[in-house]
């Protein structure tokens, strides 16, 4: 027997209660083009744009997004939070040209009477009174029960007061609330059924709140629990710990509970991505779906296992998410996660080179916290490019030291054709200081020429990372005849010392021919 497809709407508040994130308020034109990628791109159902009376800048907003939204068609898609206040909220949204308001009423008995100090009845004859002048103005009216989840726990009776009193009037959604976030899975799906149960004729919608880390969770017992809507903030933006993210939202509904959204998933990466610039909020990296390493397998038995059989996958496949899977670079890394970066790249290597590769990868991985995909070919060609055992010149040891308002100096001892030599020099640059000390051994020591550098020029892989890798070329000239060397490091100054060395290799082969 087919399980039965649930259909779900989604609500995405990161406009409203995403901007109560602490330091996250966003630019008349910065929420027009969430709003646009929310709406057009993700297809979200709907969306939660503003709290009404805020500021000027606010209503400049909410006025750009409902002129936006009327010209593609979509102005019944987009919300404001209003309050009870009489025409108040009301003039204000259909000021801004909005044909929705999400008009915030008490969900609980302690709110009502300790902060409107009013009684039950008299809180219900405001409401009227809001949904009259709505009705007239000809807007659509959702209601949020502020404190649902303290209100059904300690007060259900005016809760089914408050809804028996307004079921039979215009208001479209009736949306629960967990305001403080205390609520756990158990208990609300318990009060959801209750709910639906009484009310089986009424749309409700679900507001979850991450206090306990248990937004997502109660998620999907509301769906479980018969709730047709989910309130959802890109990222999880929101107050305090913030709202169920859509992106898990999206993923466990689907794949846990066979439930169908609107949405295009395999945008939700560039609207976090877009979102998270806009918010200044970083995504974490280890964020389920939108996070950078999600989808990065460490350890090389996965790369192997992936290899053979796909057997480290789950059904959370990057493509569905516009990303792609990677398999990281490092100590960690086995011969397989090599073969699969390779592959990436499309280079082939022998089984020996890539040996060799995998051997300088771990060396590298334990300088540098992470070696990225882009590196590979600066790694490759340092590898494959540079084969002869240097064993005619060989750095024995070396210390670079640079002090504030002190010139940097060098200490350095190299071992040529088995006899060891040491001198030290002062620079204008650690690397300079280097050379000179080397060229000391050479012209005072050796009694030789010493070739001169032409050119110096580093090079990262596109990304611009501080710890990224640097790949340092060095363009030497010596007797009538120029010529490159490379080294690569995660340290600018280990690398070109690298290709200072490769250099004095080659030249020791020359003063090594008979005259």
């Amino acid at each position: 027997m087919a399980e039965r497809v649930v259909n779900v709407e989604i609500m995405d508040t990161t406009l409203r209660d995403g901007e109560q994130t602490s330091g996250v308020s966003f630019l008349p034109h910065e929420k027009l083009m969430i709003a646009r990628a929310l709406l057009q791109d993700l297809n979200v159902d709907r969306i939660e744009v503003a709290s009404a009376r805020v500021s000027e800048g606010e209503m400049e907003a909410v006025t750009s997004i409902c002129r936006w939204a009327k010209e593609a068609g979509c102005l019944h898609r987009v919300e404001v939070l209003g309050f009870v206040d009489g025409h108040t909220s009301l003039d204000w949204i259909n000021a801004c040209g909005c044909r929705n308001i999400n008009l915030l009423c008490k969900g609980s008995l302690r709110h009502c009477l300790g902060q409107l100090k009013k009684s039950p009845e008299e809180h219900i004859a405001d409401i009227r009174r809001s949904l009259a002048y709505a009705d007239e103005l000809g807007i659509g009216v959702n209601i949020y029960l502020e404190d649902w989840s303290n209100g059904i726990k300690d007060s259900p009776d005016y809760v089914f007061l408050l809804v028996d009193a307004l079921q039979h009037t215009s208001v479209k959604r009736f949306m629960l609330p967990d305001t403080l976030g205390i609520l756990n899975p158990r208990d609300l799906l318990v009060y959801m059924r209750r709910m639906v149960r009484r009310y089986p004729h009424l749309h409700f919608d679900f507001h979850a709140h991450n206090d306990y880390d248990l937004a997502i969770s109660n998620v999907l017992a509301a769906v479980l629990g018969g709730c047709r809507g989910i309130h959802t903030a890109v990222n999880g933006l929101g107050e305090r710990a913030g709202n169920a993210p859509l992106a898990s939202v999206q993923a466990i509904l689907k794949d846990q509970f066979n439930a169908r959204t609107m949405l295009d998933e395999s945008r939700l990466n560039e609207v976090s991505r877009l979102v998270e610039d806009y918010s200044g909020i970083a995504i974490p990296p280890n964020q389920p779906i939108t996070g950078e390493n999600v989808f990065t397998q460490v350890a090389g038995v996965h790369a192997d296992g992936d290899n053979k059989d796909n057997l480290y996958c789950n059904a959370l496949l990057p493509e569905r998410f516009g990303r792609k899977r990677e398999y990281a670079l490092g100590k960690n890394s086995g011969k397989a996660n090599i073969l699969k970066n390779l592959e990436e790249q499309g280079l082939k290597l022998t089984l020996e080179q890539t040996k060799r590769v995998t051997d300088r990868i771990i060396e590298l991985g334990d300088k540098k916290e992470l070696i990225t995909q882009d590196d590979l070919p600066f790694i490759v060609a340092d590898v494959l490019k540079h084969t002869t055992v240097e064993d005619n010149v060989r750095l024995l040891s070396y210390v670079v030291t640079k002090a504030y308002g002190l010139r940097p100096v060098a200490s350095v001892k190299l071992e040529i054709n088995g006899e060891a030599y040491e001198e030290n020099a002062l620079g204008d640059g650690q690397f300079d200081a280097f050379m000179r000390a080397t060229r000391h051994i050479y012209k005072q020591k050796l009694m030789r020429d010493f070739p001169m550098l032409s050119n110096y020029v580093v090079t990262i892989p596109r990304g611009g990372r501080t710890d990224a890798l640097v790949q340092t070329t060095i363009t030497w000239v010596w007797k009538d005849r120029e010529w490159r060397t490379r080294g690569l490091d995660g340290d600018q100054t280990e690398a070109a010392i690298k290709a200072t060395i490769r250099m004095l290799n080659q030249i020791e082969k020359d003063y090594a021919k008979p005259v």
